[in-house]
């Protein structure tokens, strides 16, 4: 039996390659996975490796992920009237549950029932416990490269447990290869904190940046593992008030980390198409989309981002879209970009001139690097952007924030503001806090963060901030998060589905 899970699950893992120019990326289907052929030599442990990233990739594209999940929920974003896209609002008011019955085209194409699936992530995990032990005992690799395939291993394991925690709650954990126990639910900070400690453990493994610009940020590097460290600690905060401080340390120790290595930087604003194009000194990790190279062979992928929401004709080639399919409530943007107030992000990333418009005119064009193909509405060439420099030093502002280092907090959130030519913050107390939650929701608007920094600060419970508010009730019960399939409870008696939406 055991050799029958790992051959099928080498095979999944083999048959998803990537047909890229990236040399990491350039994957040969592998047709015999297992027993003494295999892990035998480095191109072995390679080719398994791109297979676990190619994996994360089919996780967060074969649906509309990072939009649906991160972006949308309980967001100020409104559907353009007269476009027939119900499902945007089914999303922004928080009704999964007509979202995932109502089974119409887009619903489909976006393919909003499988979010409900976590089979992807424990695929993923299975084969990155496989990886930790298999490329330890490949007799070609030397110490040092044996180390850095592990800590790949558990990077790329405990972000597949990070993804499924802010998606689910509880999850099943376990980290050993070849896992053939039913396991129940463990509560979700646990699972963190078993994440943190192993990560913690390997993550000076990992190079600070590689020598190979094609592979930065694409393949995990060591500002990778902090920025996940920094995201688990902040979410664990959320959850665990006795600890909160704890965590709220280690994230400023991590932030002075990141922030003092000169392998990342942050780009200047005029350089906006760079830095969502990927592969920069600001990237930490994310995901390669290139249709230059005929990558999708599936067609739904091609509107599965964000990107596709927020642009019309020009930036789409056909002239008969002439509205966005969403627009920002413009109180929101009023206050993310007040009139007279400067920042060059309200100039690279908008029209100035529809800024606050809300009849479907509206735009944000920080992913603006499309190439157009006969037939289609819009073919959006950037990567996805998973972590960036930014976020990492926003998360760290807003923890010293919560520690009461008010100076080191404003010093840090305004590095963000300066490369924006934005004036400096000076406010104090809530005032403070509230300053850098805003100026995560403006450098961070569409890139999957909105969603998940509502529930883990409860802002979600409150109209101050929350356009599309949670009750407690609700958000107790499970509201927050997302259905559970109920093909999880299948041959295992210890799994619960999330109350809330049974």
């Amino acid at each position: 039996m055991k050799r029958l899970i790992y051959t099928l699950l080498m095979t999944i893992l083999g048959m998803a390659t990537f047909t890229g120019c990236k040399k990491f990326l350039n994957v040969t289907p592998i047709d015999n996975l297992s027993g003494n052929n295999y892990w035998q030599t480095q191109k072995d442990v390679e080719a398994f490796t791109a297979g676990i990233y190619n994996q994360f990739r089919e996780n967060t594209l074969s649906s509309a992920y990072f939009p649906a999940t991160g972006d949308l929920r309980c967001s100020p974003a409104v559907e353009t009237p007269g476009l027939g896209r119900s499902y945007i609002t089914r999303i922004v008011t928080n009704d999964i549950r007509n979202l995932l019955s109502t089974g119409g085209y887009y619903e489909n194409l976006f393919n909003y029932q499988g979010l409900t699936k976590w089979d992807g992530w424990y695929k993923m995990i299975q084969a990155a416990n496989v990886l930790y032990v298999q490329a330890y005992n490949v007799p070609v690799l030397s110490d040092s490269e044996k180390k850095k395939y592990r800590a790949e291993a558990v990077f790329l394991r405990n972000l597949a447990y990070f993804f499924m925690v802010r998606q689910f709650g509880d999850v099943a954990y376990y980290t050993n290869a070849y896992n053939q126990t039913a396991l129940p639910r463990m509560k979700m900070v646990q699972v963190l904190n078993n994440c943190m400690a192993d990560l913690k453990i390997v993550k000076n493994d990992l190079p600070w940046t590689y020598e190979d610009p094609s592979i930065v940020g694409i393949r995990a590097m060591r500002g990778s593992a902090i920025a996940l460290l920094m995201h688990m600690n902040m979410w664990a905060a959320g959850f665990d008030e006795a600890n909160k401080m704890k965590y709220y340390t280690d994230v400023d120790q991590l932030g002075a980390e990141i922030m003092g290595n000169n392998s990342y930087a942050l780009l200047p604003i005029s350089r906006t198409k760079e830095i969502f194009k990927g592969r920069t000194k600001e990237s930490l990790f994310e995901v390669l989309r290139s249709l230059n190279y005929g990558e999708y062979s599936n067609g739904a992928y091609l509107y599965n981002t964000f990107t596709d929401m927020v642009l019309h004709y020009p930036h789409k080639p056909v002239q008969s879209i002439t509205k966005s399919y969403i627009y920002y409530n413009s109180k929101f943007i009023s206050t993310l970009y007040p009139t007279g107030v400067p920042d060059k992000r309200a100039e690279y990333w908008f029209d100035p001139l529809t800024l606050y418009a809300t009849d479907g005119k509206w735009e944000l064009l920080k992913f603006v690097n499309i190439f157009a193909a006969e037939g289609e509405d819009v073919l959006p060439d950037d990567d996805l952007i998973v972590f960036r420099l930014a976020d990492a030093i926003l998360l760290r502002a807003e923890a010293q924030a919560e520690l009461g280092d008010e100076a080191g907090a404003r010093t840090t959130v305004n590095l963000v503001r300066a490369r924006a030519e934005a004036d400096p913050i000076t406010e104090s107390g809530k005032d403070l806090r509230d300053a850098i939650y805003y100026e995560r929701c403006r450098e961070l608007m569409g890139e999957g963060h909105y969603y998940y920094d509502l529930v883990r600060t409860k802002k979600v419970l409150d109209r101050e901030y929350c356009f599309q508010p949670i009750s407690v009730e609700a958000f107790k019960a499970g509201a927050w998060a997302w259905p559970i399939d109920v093909a999880a409870l299948t041959n295992n008696p210890y799994m619960t589905l999330n109350d809330y939406w049974k």
